[in-house]
């Protein structure tokens, strides 16, 4: 079912071109990189030893077609085999590469977890797939999502979206009813402007460049929010519409 569901996400996701970063290791990270594949898209694996070996073996059979159209990755040493600390080692890489990291499932207490808490701290989107609280393999993700470490996430229309990755032409339409119809206050003006002008920003830096302690910053951004003019985005920053 999980297998069935990475497909189907990679399918929706494949016209907008994404690069799937993973680390080959069996259950989602495979089938994540065979969708990649079979949509030829772009995929990059992380490994956790050095690149004259394939681990797990029976992977080695997707490794030219990675190379046609992405390839491996690594930071360890010809000599280095694929010992058990050298998989946390590299998850840091994969979420240093990556624009989002996304948890489908994971128990309590896992190697994803890992690497979704490295991409909370580099301010990195985190996204995790909700499940049933007693499932054991949902446990990992629902607590993502309960101590805000992550988005929840039930669609592939949810990521685009929180990711900014809509059509240009969707963008362009949202920015010219914004125009026309939202109305701001001054304080509002003040912060829009400046994330306008400036990009996605963070909130603290909001509320310093602007010269606002951040509880009235917080609060702003949201009332902002509700009026369609400004969207959060993962990683704590946030974007003018």
């Amino acid at each position: 079912m999980v297998l069935l569901s990475v497909t189907n996400f990679i399918e929706e996701f494949a016209p907008l071109n994404p690069f799937i970063v993973s680390g080959l290791a069996h259950g989602v990270d495979i089938a994540v990189q065979k969708a990649a594949i079979d949509h030829g898209l772009q995929t990059i694996a992380c490994m956790a030893h050095c690149l004259n070996q394939i681990y797990p073996k029976v992977h080695a059979k997707y490794q030219s077609k990675m190379e046609l159209n992405g390839g491996f990755l690594t930071e360890f040493w010809n000599s280095s085999q694929p010992n058990r600390e050298n998989f946390l080692k590299r998850n840091r890489i994969i979420t240093g590469i990556s624009e989002a990291t996304v948890v489908i499932e994971s128990a309590e207490k896992g190697g994803s977890l890992v690497t979704a808490d490295i991409a909370h701290g580099y301010h990195r989107g985190v996204f995790a797939v909700p499940g049933r609280a007693a499932d054991e393999w949902s446990k990992g993700c629902n607590d993502l999502i309960k101590y805000q470490k992550a988005h929840l996430l039930t669609s592939t229309a949810e990521l685009i979206y929180l990711l900014g990755w809509e059509i240009e032409e969707e963008k362009q339409e949202k920015t010219v009813q914004k125009q026309l119809f939202i109305e701001l206050d001054e304080t509002e003006q003040s912060i829009y402007t400046y994330v306008q002008l400036n990009g996605k920003q963070l909130l603290d830096t909001v509320a310093l460049e602007c010269n606002m302690p951040i509880f009235k910053v917080s609060s702003t951004l949201l009332n902002m929010e509700m009026k369609g003019a400004i969207r959060p985005l993962p990683g704590k920053l946030f974007e003018a519409m």
